[in-house]
């Protein structure tokens, strides 16, 4: 019997150790595509996490000066991290200097583990609130999330959070450019940032808009996120960098936000006229056609007419 034991212990242990082995580096090329000089951009795909994309579903990327480089959105896992590690690489042999994280969600920042294994003391930057719910439990729950949506190809991912938090109107000078954050109380999350580089003008939108790709919005506020992208239309930006889906110029700011204006009106207006938000559908369908294409639209829409509904509800009160 105690033998019996014995050997299932074993087990036991070395299927925890398998579980814990690091899963195989990610697939695919994933050619940078330098959006402004010394601006980088990896264009990952548009679909949720999946065994085929090994959890990689979000726009890394990097600005290359003569003092080194700054890394936005490492992406979703150790795996993702290090393929952004090597891709910089391939185009410079500076040093990495900062990262910033521009929101909670674990698509965009669990690639911190690989740049911090290589850069210990490298400032990882983040908004107030993103470092205290990391530890609080979000970043497990990514963790985890993202093991199950890839049947474990992100295995061996580890929570590194950002350590150095900022807030709306800060301004982080690093290798002679200026990042000026941007944040409106809530808009996709309550805790994104936008970046404006401000001498290359280069704007990171984060998750406040896809382009080519229909985002959640779980917890935050279709007015807020509509706030924040007018925002950042009112800078002098030229090139808008979204948070999924291809960079491009005002347009990538200007599409997402008439997306959720669309919704958003139409939920106001469905409110005033005492419909309730399944009645509100058929009102606005007819509006959506520039964005049915877009990878997301089906799984997002029903639930954007109910935030978007219980949100115009309650501002009518």
């Amino acid at each position: 019997m105690a033998k019996k034991h014995w050997l299932l212990g074993l087990m036991l242990l070395a299927g925890a150790a398998w579980a814990l082995q690091k899963a195989a580096p990610l697939r695919g090329a994933w050619i940078p595509d330098e959006v402004a000089p010394g601006v980088y951009v990896i264009h990952g795909p548009t679909e949720l996490p999946s065994p085929s994309n090994q959890g990689f579903m979000n726009n890394p990327a990097f600005i290359v000066n003569d003092a080194g480089v700054v890394v936005v959105d490492p992406g979703s896992s150790v795996q993702v991290g290090e393929m952004v590690l090597a891709r910089i690489e391939q185009v410079t042999d500076k040093p990495i200097l900062a990262v910033f994280n521009s929101h909670i969600h674990g698509d965009h920042w669990l690639g911190n583990q690989a740049i911090r294994a290589k850069y210990p003391d490298v400032p990882i930057y983040g908004h107030e609130r993103v470092g205290p719910r990391i530890v609080a439990g979000a970043g497990t729950e990514w963790v985890q999330m993202l093991l199950r949506m890839t049947e474990n190809a992100t295995a061996g991912t580890e929570v590194v959070k950002p350590d150095h938090p900022v807030k709306d109107g800060d301004e982080i000078a690093i290798g002679g450019v200026t990042y000026a954050v941007m944040n409106n109380g809530k808009a996709h999350t309550d805790t994104d940032i936008m970046l404006h580089a401000q001498e290359i003008g280069v704007m990171f939108l984060g998750d406040n808009a896809g382009h080519g790709r229909i985002l959640r919005l779980e917890g935050g506020s279709f007015a807020g996120n509509i706030d924040a992208l007018e925002n950042a239309l009112a800078s002098d930006a030229t090139v808008f960098v979204p948070g999924h889906g291809p960079t491009g110029g005002r347009e990538v700011a200007e599409r997402y936000r008439d997306y959720l204006s669309n919704v958003f009106e139409t939920a106001k207006q469905a409110v005033d006229e005492g419909l309730s938000d399944f009645e509100m559908r058929p009102l606005l369908e007819p509006k959506l056609g520039p964005w049915e294409k877009w990878a997301g639209f089906d799984i997002e829409l029903g639930k954007h007419i109910n935030t978007a509904f219980l949100e115009a509800e309650a501002a009518a009160f």
